[in-house]
């Protein structure tokens, strides 16, 4: 750890193009007192993050987050997945995904490890940090393997919806739980509200027979409908689908789109509005070690999201 923060220090107010990014599973949060964008990405058990006035050219990366090994106790985490950075009632939240090699007393026969997984949330005074936690376990509950929280908050409550893992359950799925209103806790019992194999785009796995459900973001548009992105499995590789609720609420129910929103082997997408009231989308692709993030102009036409083009210099 000392080595990244060395690193980091050092490279605090160098200018990176986006396209020259290594990187997967990022989000991009729109400051509004300051107009600066704020990109956050995963940095081995870290948060990396770098700020940008154009999102084309940005500086940095800082890491606004560095989990102590023992942050779960007795059980060590060995990388964090996919940060979301969010502003919610003049606090600043870190929704984040720690792994581990924690294996569930029950495991199955030839099958991958079932292990401790899941979605956490902390908190902190800036975009920067300090970032800190409510407690020492996923604020999901622990005996899940959950990922990808994000925050949706709707008639004044706030909700965490997230993926259930496949490896644990085969056909994974997307839930969603009442939280707290500080976001320390969650309230009540998650709630599934559809599975990854009800997308006639999402490919089922060859090898374990599975459905995978990734990156889960919501946006509502400006019709009232409440869209949710998120990503799985398709024929052409690792593919972005929309859900749309049917009631604008988050309970549902949830139609799956027939056509997918990209599917060249990219996903875990997020939306936001830029400062000039554009509605964009920020995904990576392609699904492997050459991963970039990838940015684009988006139109809400009122009955789905399309991509307009992608932004380039």
């Amino acid at each position: 750890m000392i080595e990244l923060k060395a690193q980091t220090s050092v490279q605090a107010d160098k200018i990176v193009k986006l396209a020259d990014m290594h990187w997967r599973d990022m989000c991009i949060y729109p400051d509004p007192t300051t107009k600066t964008y704020y990109i956050v990405g995963p940095g081995w058990r870290g948060v990396k993050c770098y700020s940008s006035k154009d999102l084309l050219n940005w500086k940095g990366p800082i890491t606004i987050y560095d989990a102590p090994k023992d942050i779960w106790g007795e059980i060590p985490i060995v990388s964090i997945w996919a940060p979301e950075l969010h502003a919610y009632k003049g606090k600043y939240y870190l929704f984040l995904t720690f792994d581990t090699q924690h294996k569930f007393s029950e495991q199955w026969r030839d099958w991958l490890p079932r292990v401790t997984r899941g979605s956490q949330i902390m908190v902190g005074d800036t975009p920067t940090g300090p970032f800190k936690p409510f407690q020492n376990h996923a604020t999901l509950p622990v005996d899940m393997m959950t990922l990808d929280g994000t925050l949706w908050s709707e008639d004044g409550i706030p909700y965490m919806v997230f993926c259930h893992e496949w490896v644990q359950i085969t056909n994974g799925s997307i839930c969603y739980v009442q939280l707290k209103d500080d976001l320390s806790e969650i309230v009540g019992e998650p709630k599934t509200l559809f599975y990854g194999n009800e997308a006639p785009w999402s490919k089922m796995g060859k090898q374990y027979g599975n459905n995978v459900t990734d990156g889960c973001f919501l946006y509502k548009g400006k019709t009232g409908k409440l869209y949710m992105i998120w990503a799985s499995g398709g024929t052409g590789g690792y593919t972005e689908g929309i859900a749309i609720s049917e009631s604008g609420k988050l309970a549902g129910p949830w139609t799956q789109q027939a056509e997918p929103l990209y599917k060249d082997d990219g996903g875990h997408g997020m939306v936001f509005t830029s400062f000039e009231g554009k509605l964009m989308m920020i995904l990576h692709a392609p699904n492997n070690r050459n991963s970039r993030p990838r940015l684009f102009e988006m139109e809400d036409t009122g009955n789905t999201l399309r991509i307009v083009k992608e932004v380039k210099e």
